[in-house]
């Protein structure tokens, strides 16, 4: 598991492209990294499943990870007698919540009552808006295909959910009457609300998860450990009071980047253990990896 640089001592990193700005926010980073020594570069990919295998055959040393790509790798990489370590995160990647939404005159007011309604969710391979709500709601019961059903949104499957169309086309569902319920992330809920999406006094809130985490840098053991640490430590020494940092951290969407942790992936890690959501592409790649 090499470099893919010709030189071996370039970090790789590789990202998602949801959308446009991404190239900026990277392409941002790559001056930040190399005006302070680090040689660094990025590759975007058009999906999590094809930049987990990247990382996994070597092509790149970091990978900036949804979590269900985090878990997809850590699996992987513990079939083939490997570690994953998610090295750095987000202040906002931590402790987020989703929530259920339902119509304020809809009549729902507990989660029993969702027994033979429609749920609408995002992407089927969205954490936030798909697969950590029905896990809630199956701790709670209701499990989906059973006791209701779900009706997706599939904006952009591949990218995890970062893309939030899907989220807002669940939240249009249920204010149109195709839909008795909405799973979305709790901060889209306000994002709506504030673009007129949703007004506040429409819906409410029936069911709210518990927290959990998000995005993070994922590494491979024994991967360009020198360039990482400095890696991490350039990250974490970005300042928000630093005013050529500062539009490269509002365009990412944080204020501090922070030490990685994997203690807020466990709602995931049983959503997917439930639903079997990536069986199929851990048994698939990791003969693939070997």
């Amino acid at each position: 598991m090499g470099s893919s640089s010709p030189n071996g001592t370039e970090l790789i990193l590789g990202a998602v492209a949801y959308d446009q700005k991404v190239v900026a926010i990277w392409d941002g980073f790559q001056q930040y990294f190399r005006s302070r020594g680090l040689a660094f570069d990025y590759v975007l990919f058009s999906n999590y499943e094809r930049q987990v295998e990247a990382q996994l055959r070597g092509h790149v040393h970091v990978a900036w990870n949804s979590p269900l790509a985090w878990l997809q790798t850590e699996r992987i990489a513990a079939r083939l007698g490997r570690r994953a370590r998610a090295v750095c995160m987000r202040d906002t990647d931590r402790d987020l919540h989703s929530v259920i939404l339902v119509r304020s005159d809809g009549g729902i007011d507990t989660i029993g009552k969702l027994r033979g309604k429609i749920v609408a969710v995002g992407a089927t391979d969205s954490p936030q808006a798909t697969l950590i709500p029905l896990n809630h709601l199956a701790d709670q019961g209701l499990m989906v295909g059973e006791h209701f059903e779900a009706k997706p949104f599939d904006t952009l499957v591949g990218k995890h959910g970062d893309h939030i169309g899907g989220e807002r086309d669940a939240v249009r569902a249920l204010l149109a009457g195709e839909a008795d319920a909405a799973c979305i992330l709790d901060a889209n809920h306000l994002a709506f609300a504030r673009e007129g999406t949703l007004s506040p006094a429409s819906t409410r809130i029936l069911a709210q998860t518990a927290g959990y985490d998000h995005c993070n840098f994922t590494v491979l053991d024994g991967v360009q450990p020198e360039q990482v640490t400095r890696f991490c430590e350039l990250l974490l020494e970005m300042s928000y009071g630093d005013a050529d940092v500062r539009p490269l951290l509002d365009l990412e969407g944080l204020k501090q980047w922070v030490p990685g942790r994997v203690s807020g992936y466990a709602q995931l890690s049983a959503a997917v253990d439930r639903f079997a959501t990536i069986d199929a592409f851990v048994a698939g790649l990791e003969p693939q990896c070997r």
